[in-house]
């Protein structure tokens, strides 16, 4: 049994927002109330672990629908044991595997390897299945099957599909079956290198860069295509003004319920700027934008627009960050970074209260891909982040197996310090048990 005391309690279904002790038995929840009486739960046999929480705030568990474990295929960069290593870090209870890896997730052999691996961490791992068979964006695998073996959702992720006939077929049987399409809106006929804004971080490194054309013109097509055939659809990464406001339209056309949207902590709080300073450790797809698209990133996090925020969790090793800015990979690492960042994005800057933060950062994924999390209550499993806003820490060690972040070596404000997944302290980061 734990016992977390004097924590403020934030639960984004009932609007709590208050100093509560917490009780967890087994992997439940079984009470949340004001000054508990310890020795009530205190047996001959048996003393709870009593943690002081004070000035601690304890949401329930990030649920993070956008992460590359690399496995199978690219475990020097990372493998699901120790993406899970980096979520419990972070405060991340569940996560959703993208399916390109190598082979891909397009087959219920490879789907049913990456779930029985996850089912040996600590956190709870879903993963989606590939839109087409072999990402190559021609044919349509057999989603219904991969649905019945368990996979939450489908994406190309990594890779536009750019046939409309292909996305249409697509579309089609994730209505029929219920299923969430994601995709990665990026039009190569507006690319010349890709994860350099084409602007001023394309003319510095003198290269052609992605154009903000790029994801506007596929966002369009998708939405509408999505209207048509009455399929969910989810926007990943967002990196544009106007591609928020192209999913403000939808929403406010009726179709709140189909069309969603993702950001990511760094799009909405970096720039092409940052680009020019850290080179390969913020080039990533889509590219870091302007300081417009951030305003207008956060202000959809704020107005509903965006429905939650995600990290691309996307480990490289070093060797291939430190290629030249046209050869290295795109993408950065976010778990263990991502409450911290969104945290003083959105909660210290006052743009939104800590009841919606966690509604972008757990509820809101975890209802959109049908997953049961993101609600901190009885007799809920216990799934919880517990967050010091005043702890400030040097990001220079990783759980991932690499370390490709922008953020390295920086200060950062604002400390997961413990994550506790079905009802088990998984982390712990100078998080001390209360004496009794």
């Amino acid at each position: 049994m734990i016992i977390l005391q004097g924590g403020l309690c934030v639960d984004p279904v009932s609007g709590l927002q208050d100093v509560r002790d917490i009780v967890i038995s087994g992997d439940k929840i079984i009470t949340i109330e004001k000054d508990i009486d310890i020795s009530e739960y205190s047996t001959s046999d048996h003393q709870p672990e009593v943690y002081d929480c004070s000035g601690l705030i304890i949401g329930p568990g990030l649920v993070d629908a956008h992460v590359h474990f690399r496995d199978p295929g690219f475990t020097h960069k990372e493998d699901i044991y120790t993406g899970a290593a980096a979520a419990a870090r972070g405060g991340v209870t569940s996560v959703i595997m993208m399916a390109n890896t190598k082979p891909p997730i397009d087959n219920a052999d490879t789907l049913s390897y990456v779930l029985n691996k996850g089912k040996e961490t600590d956190i709870h791992v879903y993963s989606a299945a590939t839109i087409t068979k072999g990402l190559k964006g021609e044919q349509l695998t057999d989603m219904k099957d991969l649905a019945n073996h368990g996979a939450i959702a489908f994406t190309d992720d990594g890779i536009p599909i750019l046939s409309e006939e292909v996305v249409t077929k697509a579309m089609e049987v994730a209505a029929e079956i219920g299923a969430v399409l994601s995709f990665h809106e990026e039009n190569p006929e507006y690319i010349s290198n890709n994860g350099i804004n084409r602007g001023k971080a394309s003319e510095y490194y003198n290269l052609g860069g992605s154009d903000r054309q790029a994801e506007i013109s596929m966002v369009k097509r998708d939405i509408d295509l999505a209207v048509k055939t009455g399929a969910r659809i989810t926007i990943q990464h967002i990196s544009t003004a106007e591609a928020v406001d192209l999913v403000r339209q939808a929403k406010a056309s009726g179709y709140s319920d189909q069309i969603f949207a993702e950001a990511t902590p760094h799009h909405m709080t970096m720039t092409e700027d940052d680009t020019i300073t850290y080179g390969n450790l913020a080039k990533m797809n889509p590219p870091l934008r302007t300081p417009v698209d951030c305003i207008a990133i956060i202000q959809g996090l704020v107005d509903g627009t965006i429905d939650y925020i995600a990290t691309d969790h996307a480990p490289h090793t070093f060797e291939e960050k430190s290629a030249a800015i046209d050869k290295a990979p795109s993408g950065i690492i976010g778990l263990e970074t991502s409450l911290s960042v969104s945290y003083n994005a959105l909660i210290s800057s006052k743009k939104m209260s800590l009841v919606q933060l966690f509604c972008k950062m757990s509820l809101n994924p975890a209802r959109i891909y049908g997953i049961d999390a993101g609600e901190l209550a009885i007799y809920r499993t216990a799934d919880l982040v517990i967050f010091d806003p005043n702890k400030s820490f040097t990001y220079n060690k990783s759980q991932s197996k690499s370390f490709n972040s922008p953020l390295k070596d920086r200060i950062i404000t604002g400390d997961v310090v413990g994550t506790i997944s079905s009802g088990r302290l998984i982390f712990n980061n100078m998080f001390e048990k209360k004496r009794k």
